[in-house]
């Protein structure tokens, strides 16, 4: 028989939708970041009232995710003023360009806004250098140096 004639609807051809993959590790977060986790499911919450069946699906799915990251959501202890860690505020150049970024949680991570996720390659070089120190990157041996660095938040 013909699956034309057999099948009931299209949703048993539907490709399965997987939940979202939370990130490997801990969920380390900063206040701001965890505001944002809160943000984020108060804002899905208000649109899944709204929204069609098929948005309010992906919205639970979304939802789902979120609760969870809430949940094991671990607030960081404040950065030591000495030592590059997370909620570290670094300046340093890097190849000849001076950049400042803050080392965040993953969901709070942008790093066209100078936010980079404390599992990144560079943010993983930084932690527990110091300021004046120069570090390997990237396979140059003297690629960063440190110029400033500051708590981006206290506790």
């Amino acid at each position: 028989m013909s699956v034309a004639f057999r099948r009931e609807s299209d949703e048993e051809h539907k490709e399965p939708r997987f939940e979202l993959p939370l990130p490997s590790g801990a969920n380390i977060v900063t206040p701001r970041g965890r505001a944002l986790i809160d943000e984020r499911i108060a804002r899905l919450e208000a649109e899944q009232c709204t929204a069609d069946e098929a948005r309010r699906t992906e919205i639970a799915r979304e939802l789902r995710y979120w609760q969870t990251r809430r949940v094991t959501a671990i607030l960081a202890p404040s950065p030591p003023a000495d030592e590059i860690a997370f909620g570290s505020r670094v300046r340093f150049t890097l190849n000849g360009h001076t950049r400042t970024i803050e080392i965040v949680g993953d969901d709070e991570a942008d790093p066209a806004a100078g936010k980079l996720a404390f599992s990144a390659p560079l943010a993983r070089a930084l932690i527990g250098a110091g300021e004046g120190d120069v570090l390997p990157f990237a396979g140059q041996a003297e690629a960063i140096t440190i110029l400033s660095l500051e708590p981006a938040f206290t506790r």
